[in-house]
Parts: C-alpha cells; sequence; structure tokens
C-alpha cells in the first residue's frame, strides 16, 4: 500500500543504545532470520560489522578514523563491504554482475534474486542500516516502523506472497502476526468500515451498510478477484523477457488475457459499471486511495485488485519485531549468498563509457564497477541527478508527462499510556471525518497503525505506538527559517492530534509519553527522493498501467527498480518489481536463457503500448 509509506530515520539528538540490548519479551516474538551483529561505539557513534557466528553476546571491532559515522541513532545491520575511504578512487574495475544503488525493498529483492542465481551483487546504501524507507529506529524503549506497518506479501499460498519468497529464497524466515483487520474506516456521515481479513465478513458488513448496492458491491470485487487470481496463478517473472512470457501464454492462456483485458482500465470506471450510491462509490476511492494516493478513477485496476482481494487471501501479517526485520534479514541473505552491501555509500553519478552504464561513482570520490546498474532511486533522481548532464531519453520524456511525483507525507511517531486506547482497538485506522472532497488534499486524510496491538514488545511496559501519516507537499515547509520550521511542525501536529482525540481516542494528548515529528523535507534529506516523493501519480486519467515503465532503460546496462517501474506503489508492487528486474538482468548477463531476436521485437512493442497511454 502506498499509504503504508516509510519515513526516514528523523532525528539525531538522542543517546546511543547498545545493539541488542532490546529484546522481544515473549519467545514467540523471536526473529528467526537475523543473525547478531557487532558493533563499534566511538564517542557516541556507532559502527555496525557483521558477525558470522551465531552468539548472545556483542563483541567489538575497531573505529577506522576516516569512517566516523556522525549520527547517535541506533543501527542495526548484517555486513558492510570494509572498503577504506582512501581507497578505490582510482577506476578500479569490480568483477561485479550488478551493482544496486539502494537498499530498499525493490533493490533487496532484485538483489538477493540475482545472488541465488549465482551473479555477484554489491549493494550500495547511503544511510548506515538496510531498508530505505521499509527501515525502523529506537527510542526511549520504542521501536518504530520507519513507514509501513501493513505489511503484504507474508503469506505462506499463493504466488504473490513475494516477501516470504524473496526471504525464504536466501534461506531467511521470519515470525509473523497475522492482523484480523486490515484497516477501519472513519468516514463523513458516520460510516464506519472494517475490513476483515474473512472476506466474508468484509462484504457482509458493507452489504449491511449499503443493501440497495449489495449484488454491484459482490459484482465489483468480483472482478478484482478475476485479477487476483490470474496473477496468482502465474510464475512471476520479468514481462520484459519473452522466452517467459510466451511460455506463460501458452501455459496459462486464460489468466494471461484476463490481465492483458484489465492493463488499460482503472477501478473507478468499474466500480461505476456496478454501482450508482455516491457514498459507496466516495468509499471505493477511499480504498483505492490507500492503495495509490489517488481517487479510483485514477487507480489502475491492476493495482487494486491486488492489494483489495491479497489483504484476504494472504492477509496482512506483522512481522514479530518490526517491519526493518525484512531489509535486515533480506541483507544477510545477500551476503550468505557471497554478495555485498557497502553502507554509507552516497552514489552521486553513474557513469558511462559509450553511452553503456559500466559504474558509479561516491560522493568520497572513489569508482565502482559492474557489469551492470540497477537503481533504486526514482526516476526523477536516476535521470535528473545520477545522469545529470545526459540527454534525458525520449522514453522517460514520456514517462514524465504521463505522471508526476506523488506527495510527500508528514509523520508523527507518538508512544502513549496504553489505557487510553479501548481494549479492542484495531491495529490500522483510516479517518476523514466530515468532507470526502478533502480526501486527497493535504493534511486531509489520516491513516493510523498501532503495531503494538500485535506485538507489544515494540514499546514499554504499559505503552503503545502511533504511528500517524497524512500526504504533505514539501512547497508547504520551504523557504522557513528554523525556528518557523519547528514551529510549524507543532502546529500542524497538534491538529492531527485533536482531530484523532475527537475522532478516535478521547484523553490522548494527556497520555502523550513520547512524540516526533517528520516533514516532507525530512523525507527529502534521508531518503534522497526528489521533493520527498513517494512515487508517480498520474497527470491525469491514466489508462491504467499502460504507461508504466518497467525495469530495463533507454541507456545500455542500466535499470531501475521500485516505486516508479511497472507496477507502481505498495509492498507487493516493489517486491514485483525487484523480481522482474532481476530476471531481466540474469538474462542480459548470461545467467538466464536469452532470446536477441525476441527481446529486441518485445522491447520494440511494449514501447509502442506505452505511446497509447
Amino acid at each position: 500500500m502506498s499509504l503504508g509509506f516509510k519515513t526516514p530515520l528523523f532525528y539525531f539528538h538522542f543517546n546511543t543504545v547498545q545493539l541488542g540490548s532490546s529484546r522481544p519479551r515473549s519467545q514467540k516474538h523471536r526473529i528467526l532470520s537475523v543473525e547478531p551483529v557487532q558493533t563499534s561505539v566511538f564517542d557516541g557513534y556507532s559502527v555496525p560489522r557483521y558477525k558470522k557466528i551465531r552468539t548472545d553476546n556483542l563483541g567489538k571491532v575497531k573505529l577506522k578514523k576516516d569512517f566516523v559515522l556522525r549520527s547517535k541513532s541506533v543501527l542495526t545491520v548484517d555486513k558492510e563491504v570494509d572498503v577504506d575511504a582512501n581507497e578505490g578512487l582510482g577506476r578500479k574495475r569490480s568483477n561485479y554482475d550488478a551493482i544496486v544503488i539502494g537498499s530498499g525493498i525493490g533493490g533487496l529483492v532484485a538483489a538477493t534474486q540475482l545472488a541465488v542465481k549465482g551473479a555477484k551483487v554489491l549493494v550500495l546504501e547511503k544511510y548506515v542500516i538496510p531498508g530505505g524507507s521499509s527501515g525502523y529506529y529506537e527510542r526511549d524503549g520504542y521501536t518504530f516502523d520507519v513507514g509501513s506497518s501493513v505489511m503484504f506479501g507474508f503469506s505462506d499460498k499463493g504466488n504473490l506472497n513475494l516477501i516470504t519468497r524473496a526471504l525464504k529464497a536466501v534461506g531467511c524466515e521470519m515470525e509473523v502476526i497475522p492482523d484480523p483487520t486490515t484497516v477501519h474506516f472513519h468516514l463523513p456521515n458516520d460510516l464506519s468500515v472494517q475490513v476483515h481479513r474473512e472476506y466474508t465478513d468484509f462484504i457482509s458488513e458493507l452489504a449491511a451498510k449499503f443493501p440497495h448496492e449489495r449484488e454491484g458491491i459482490l459484482k465489483f470485487y468480483g472482478e478484482c478477484w478475476k485479477i487476483f487470481n490470474a496473477l496468482n496463478a502465474l510464475e512471476l517473472k520479468s514481462l520484459e523477457e519473452p522466452i517467459y512470457l510466451f511460455g506463460q501464454f501458452f501455459q496459462k492462456p486464460l489468466e494471461c488475457l484476463t490481465l492483458a483485458y484489465y492493463l488499460p482500465q482503472n477501478a473507478g470506471d468499474i466500480a461505476r459499471k456496478y454501482m450508482k450510491d455516491p457514498q459507496l462509490l466516495s468509499f471505493i476511492d477511499a480504498e483505492c486511495f490507500i492503495v495509490s494516493t489517488v481517487n479510483a478513477l485514477q487507480t489502475p485496476m491492476i493495482n487494486a485488485a491486488m492489494v483489495l482481494c491479497d489483504r484476504h487471501f494472504g492477509g496482512i501479517n506483522y512481522p514479530v519485531g518490526g517491519v526493518g526485520g525484512i531489509a535486515k534479514s533480506l541483507s544477510k541473505g545477500l551476503v550468505d549468498q557471497g554478495s555485498e552491501i557497502l553502507y554509507r555509500a552516497n552514489v552521486t553519478n553513474i557513469i558511462l563509457e559509450h553511452g553503456k552504464a559500466v559504474g558509479v561513482r561516491l560522493s568520497d570520490g572513489r569508482e565502482l564497477f559492474g557489469k551492470t546498474i540497477i537503481s533504486n532511486a526514482t526516476r526523477w533522481d536516476t535521470f535528473g541527478k545520477l545522469l545529470k548532464g545526459e540527454t534525458l531519453p525520449k522514453e522517460e520524456e514520456n514517462f514524465q508527462k504521463l505522471y508526476v511525483k506523488a506527495p510527500s507525507f508528514l509523520s508523527i511517531h507518538m508512544g502513549v499510556k496504553a489505557e487510553v486506547l479501548p481494549p479492542d482497538t484495531d491495529c490500522h485506522h483510516f479517518v476523514l471525518e466530515d468532507d470526502w472532497t478533502r480526501l486527497e488534499e493535504p493534511y486531509g486524510s489520516i491513516f493510523l497503525s498501532i503495531p503494538t496491538i500485535l506485538d507489544s514488545s515494540l514499546a514499554p511496559e504499559g505503552h503503545h505506538i502511533l504511528h500517524i501519516f497524512t500526504t504533505s507537499s514539501i512547497e508547504d515547509w520551504e523557504g522557513l527559517s528554523t525556528k518557523d520550521y519547528e514551529a510549524k511542525k507543532k502546529v500542524v501536529a497538534d491538529e492531527i492530534i485533536s482531530r484523532l482525540e475527537k475522532k478516535l481516542f478521547p484523553g490522548i494528548r494527556s497520555s502523550i509519553a513520547f512524540m516526533e515529528v517528520g516533514s516532507p523535507k525530512t523525507h527529502r534529506r534521508y531518503l534522497a527522493r526528489d521533493k520527498g516523493t513517494y512515487g508517480p501519480m498520474p497527470r491525469k486519467t491514466p489508462k491504467g498501467l499502460l504507461g508504466m515503465p518497467f525495469n530495463t532503460t533507454a541507456v545500455d546496462g542500466l535499470y531501475c527498480v521500485g516505486d516508479s517501474c511497472f507496477p507502481g506503489q505498495g509492498v507487493i508492487a516493489v517486491a514485483f518489481s525487484g523480481v522482474m528486474c532481476a530476471h531481466r538482468v540474469a538474462a542480459d548477463i548470461g545467467i538466464e536463457k536469452k532470446s536477441p531476436v525476441l527481446d529486441a521485437a518485445l522491447l520494440r512493442l511494449l514501447g509502442w503500448l506505452r505511446t497509447l497511454a
């Protein structure tokens, strides 16, 4: 879900906490897949190192003076490549099959999938822990998810359980806690709808609110299931690889034709075929807004179907210990496969030779080279910054004509006294109190996650975590002095809290034990995303997913992965993007089968189809 965004590690004025000192209260809550780490602590700075031997104790390593980490936040990583800061300033060639820029979920899935195929991969992460917006941070005994706590792709069945599959591929697993309710909507006209894990329970509740639209409700969600079942029946690999694509078509022609039929369609148009009630259609808008940060008329039907059905098929399952464990586990698995990850590696340029991407340049001057380069940055950052000065390829021009940067978010992480929440409180809430027209406006709707409803070990005893976020534009925060910036964060946060206090939890303000606020500028700074954006948003009503680019680019040897690639935003979507990218790259470097003639024909066809959007 795209509103399950992932915020950066916000603030750095807190004391260092020893890694491993915080343990779940119950053995049931043990993360199975993460090795302990070593960390060296020097003058308040923590520098993680990988520890191969399983132990419960933390060892010590020496700190290199030229690699001082200027942060006092809690850090946990599995391994970093130990490259001296003065080393590698020349143009030393390497034997990497792929260099991945960024360790978000899309980048890590692409990297690990390539590694298990036998490729030598190097992941470069600007920050000091993996995960990008899927990380975590610890403050005063709280373990906060940086972004979404609504986790798809963690089930044990089907083909869309992409997180489970990605972990398993590198020999990792995580314990999860099933969430009985995906989200509880609190909407205008006192419309309250719980999206239950059981599909029949959800449909019964929604139909009870709109009895005159029962048939239309069943038909709309029935079409969602038709798409989901088609996706779930296919082996998910690169749609840019013709041998796979034609093989799937001959094995599953009906499923492939079903997806082709819905590819250019949007959820709002299909909903309006079956439903007439304005409030019910507004509810479908809210459902799609969580998927894509736009209304149903602008949400591709395939994207909507993936989320609206998987929440019932595989369900929402929260990883014990927090979402950050996913990236840690994938990073560990990557290293176990013989590949590498380098932290504090800020890529400033992609190096081209004769029009081909051959390497990257870091902010300290080092240059690293590989057969292929995979960018987990947004397409705006990839072509506008990492390839700054190069002519923008025509297909990227077309992409930017069709899509704009989606807004960023204002995020509030809070710790509150547990007694303020009723005992039957759901984990996830979506709040839009009085006016449907405010759905897409900045600060109009509020998404709230309370992960401690599922895993109490994330907070001190007797407390809960509230993670609150709402859309916000970076333009609203620029040009302010430090004093005015901090004052504005307080004013906006106070208004959001007042709304929640009035609608959901009376007395919540007086129960706050801890609070931090992050703005779009925070997201831009720590996630290196242009304007803090969380992906593309159509400029006008799109033709479904027809205009979304895949992983290959017009630059030879350069691939993109993540939320600005097909199929778009959300945990399942970016994981899918990673799987597809790994398959295409593997074919191009000779690990998977490849047909150059068919490749050229298919890529031309896909390029032509995008022009129809």
